[in-house]
């Protein structure tokens, strides 16, 4: 279940003034030329302040220091009330943010799944599910059990942004990537037209390629017929010609 924003809760009384601090720092830091040319880049319909990744960074720095969440739940309703009350694109970046916050490292468990899954399903863009497909990853590793039968379920499901999810969440296991979940997630979206599954499809495989090339070439040589011309370019391109057989 999804983590709900009583009324008169704590959190709420929390995710009200960082968000109220989080806008104030934005908006000195905002440059309204760059974020024209940042909203029309990134397709968004949402508007941006104008304001760098550094200096996104050094605001959630400053602003999250002064934030106290004293569960896991409450931390969890903090990234949902920045994430459905977001103005501008920088403060949904900012909820992706909170969830990298180390002092709340411990409550990375399978509960935070549905938290992810909302901003997925409804950030529906690569710079949001990208960034939340390393969170997802990090689950994966931390509580296969739980993440295995979920990543397989997504990757036969009928949203886009969930399935490349469970394609790209490997992307930084190197020798650690479960090659029988990666095959078996990238297998029932090889006929996808989507750019964004095909681009999720040669970029997981290329990244294991640092670790294994040889075994990328093969996987590519026997799916020839079924990889996009964009899945196999991303795959092979950093293999030489001698370990593509």
């Amino acid at each position: 279940m999804v983590p709900s924003l009583a009324p008169g809760s704590s959190p709420r009384l929390d995710v009200t003034r960082l968000a109220h601090r989080l806008r104030a720092e934005m908006s000195i830091a905002a440059d309204p030329a760059r974020a024209a040319g940042m909203q029309a880049y990134m397709k968004s319909t949402m508007p941006y302040y104008g304001v760098s990744s550094p200096q996104v960074d050094a605001i959630c720095k400053k602003v999250f220091a002064e934030l106290s969440l004293e569960s896991c739940g409450e931390w969890r309703a903090a990234i949902l009330g920045l994430w459905r009350g977001a103005r501008y694109r920088e403060e949904r970046y900012a909820a992706i943010r909170l969830i990298s916050l180390k002092r709340h490292r411990e409550c990375w468990t399978p509960e935070l799944m549905p938290v992810l899954e909302e901003m997925i399903v409804d950030g529906a863009w690569w710079d949001y599910v990208d960034a939340v497909a390393q969170v997802v990853g990090a689950l994966l590793r931390s509580h296969p059990t739980e993440m295995k039968p979920l990543m397989r379920e997504w990757s036969t499901g009928e949203n886009t942004w969930k399935r490349r999810v469970s394609i790209i969440c490997q992307i930084s296991f190197k020798r650690d990537t479960d090659l029988e979940l990666l095959y078996a997630n990238i297998e029932p979206n090889l006929a996808d037209k989507d750019f964004f599954i095909r681009k999720a499809i040669g970029w997981s495989l290329r990244a294991y390629a640092w670790t294994n090339p040889k075994e990328v070439a093969r996987y590519v040589r026997e799916h020839e017929a079924q990889l996009s011309g964009l899945s196999r370019r991303e795959a092979l391109k950093n293999i030489s010609g001698s370990s593509r057989g």
